[in-house]
């Protein structure tokens, strides 16, 4: 629950690369996150060439925050599954297990959305050269963070209903 309740979004780093073994703890997350139908729709791409990632930070407006970051996962979904319609919360659910082993690295990162916006999941998916099939759904950057701030308190009992 810790990383649950400490976790921000990070969007400076230090100038100091991410360890391998660090890299797999957090893919490991990211895959074992429940699917629909057991589908494991996910696909990663590890970036950490400098080209590539100016020019991911270059496919929305709000994708700048990850020019000068060390490490970009950028995650995908396939299109030939058992249940194509829900690929994407799949992946939502996978990103955020993502972060919050994140933060349990003492690492920082901030989940930038692509998709739905099909311009954009294009953009990224010509910049990976990504294979047909594959369609980007986001770009998570991540490293050691050059900042801290403090979690918002976002509980608000106005919202819970109970049924009846």
């Amino acid at each position: 629950m810790d990383s649950i309740f400490h976790r921000v979004s990070i969007r400076k780093f230090q100038d100091k690369p991410v360890e391998p073994e660090k890299i797999e703890k957090l893919l490991r997350a990211a895959m074992a996150a429940p699917s629909a139908g057991n589908q494991q729709p996910w696909e990663f791409y590890v970036v950490m060439n400098r080209d590539l990632i100016q020019k991911l930070a270059a496919t929305s407006p709000y994708t700048g925050c990850a020019k000068n970051a060390p490490v970009l996962i950028v995650s995908a979904y396939r299109e030939d599954v058992i249940f194509p319609m829900y690929a994407q919360i799949d992946l939502s659910i996978a990103n955020e297990n993502l972060w919050l082993e994140t933060d349990a690295l003492g690492l920082g990162g901030v989940w930038l959305g692509i998709a739905p916006i099909e311009e954009r999941m294009h953009e990224v998916e010509s910049v990976l050269q990504m294979p047909a099939g594959h369609h980007a759904f986001a770009i998570f950057v991540l490293g050691y963070p050059a900042e801290s701030k403090p979690q918002q308190d976002r509980f608000d009992p106005a919202r819970i209903h109970y049924a009846e």
